[in-house]
């Protein structure tokens, strides 16, 4: 479990990048004549579908589309800030507005899946400035996943303590997406079905040794030597590496388990099977091919490799790619979500075979749902380790962002197969 200490530290780093809080709420006087503008701009949008309520003050505005839709609300509380920051930096300055709380709703992830919905009839105001632009893409990619880039990057999220993320996941500790099976299913079932899952993509038979990418807290390290098989588990977050340790340490002994805190640039040897669950989306699009070309040389002839990874939706990738987003800003800096077809290029020129595949994004929002409900009810103990509102409104920002992106299907996420010519 990790230090007090330890923890405060990286949340005092965090805090540098968060946008700063107006001293006090502003008048609505002052702040309605320069928003009124934006507002204006606003009612006079077509909505696709849905309907927003904008509260400002004692008014409300409603905006209504023709189709039915996501119903969202906002509660402006300065309108003026808001209205800057969306002028200055467009949709991550929606979010930053949430941070620094210019706004609220009673509903955040329905807001946000309204405004996506919509997204055609707020282009005009979606990126902000051009210098804003230009910036968040410095800052972006001065956070490259080089060694000692990608150490800092998971450190930033993965390295807030165990202790923080002990109160939201499940016991297991398992950090990606769930595979539900029908409206009965628990969340740490459904995960220990993901795992399952993945192990019979792989067809490992007992025995065989399998390497894991990304290897988090252990969860499919402990499934996998259920079933049999040896794993050696691969991590850049000391947290991880220290939680994982101390719950397998049976396994450790006997040398069923083995886990390095090792960036997968610097494996070396030959495996069975590679597993690798929600790690691509963090390589970064630079080291997409080293990354395949990595699995391809610690892949035995006739190996698979059976992989978790989050995509985004092909029509929306170039605004992505040349304007980050919150997630990449303030949640996992070097991250990139790659396209499917993007993908199974980049494993394909590595001579890799694509395999079976599955899809599951709204499995993915169901336990974005689950984390962000079992985040909230347990806010009491997550000041208590001295996470502060800025920090918590963030991160419920992070869970609602993401969720709303599955639901709306600009993202999804998939389990699929990578194979190895059975010679050479």
């Amino acid at each position: 479990m990790a230090s007090e200490k330890s923890a405060e530290a990286t949340l005092s780093w965090n805090k540098d990048a968060w946008p700063k809080k107006a001293r006090e709420r502003e008048p609505m006087e002052r702040g309605f004549r320069p928003f009124s503008r934006l507002l204006d701009h606003l009612l006079q949008q077509q909505f696709h579908a849905g309907q927003l309520r904008l509260r400002i003050g004692e008014s409300l505005h409603t905006i209504t589309g023709e189709d039915p839709g996501p119903q969202g609300e906002m509660q402006l509380h300065r309108p003026l800030s808001f209205a800057r920051r969306i002028a200055a930096r467009g949709h991550l300055g929606l979010g930053e507005g949430y941070l620094a709380g210019d706004w609220d709703s009673p509903d955040l992830t329905s807001l946000i899946h309204l405004l996506a919905v919509n997204e055609p009839a707020l282009a005009s105001i979606e990126y902000g400035s051009w210098r804003s632009r230009l910036l968040a893409l410095f800052q972006h990619r001065s956070r490259t996943n080089t060694r000692r880039g990608s150490r800092r990057n998971i450190a930033h999220h993965y390295d807030l303590g165990n202790a923080f993320y002990r109160l939201w996941l499940d016991p297991g500790m398992t950090y990606s997406a769930a595979l539900f099976d029908g409206a009965d299913d628990g969340l740490e079932q459904a995960q220990t079905r993901k795992y399952q899952t993945l192990l019979e993509m792989l067809g490992a038979e007992p025995g065989q040794h399998l390497l894991e990418i990304g290897c988090g807290w252990g969860g499919f390290a402990r499934e996998a030597v259920a079933a049999g098989h040896r794993v050696t588990g691969l991590t850049l977050s000391s947290e991880q590496l220290a939680w994982a340790s101390a719950t397998l340490v049976d396994p450790i002994t006997s040398g069923q388990v083995d886990l390095h805190l090792r960036d997968y640039r610097d494996m070396d040897g030959t495996f069975d099977h590679i597993a690798s669950i929600e790690m691509f989306e963090a390589v970064g699009e630079r080291y997409w091919s080293v990354y395949m070309n990595k699995i391809r040389q610690l892949l035995r002839p006739g190996g698979r490799a059976a992989l978790q990874v989050i995509t985004i939706d092909e029509q929306y990738f170039d605004g992505y790619r040349s304007s980050p987003d919150f997630i990449q800003k303030y949640i996992f800096p070097g991250g990139m979500l790659p396209t499917p077809a993007r993908f199974d290029a980049v494993a394909e020129q590595a001579g890799l075979r694509i395999g079976a595949r599955r899809w599951f994004g709204q499995d993915y929002a169901r336990t974005l749902a689950i984390w962000h409900q079992q985040f909230t009810d347990q806010l009491k103990s997550v000041r208590a380790l001295g996470y502060d509102e800025t920090f918590i409104r963030m991160w419920r920002y992070y869970l609602s962002y993401c969720e709303a992106g599955f639901r709306d299907g600009r993202i999804n996420v998939m389990q699929v197969v990578l194979e190895t010519p059975t010679t050479g």
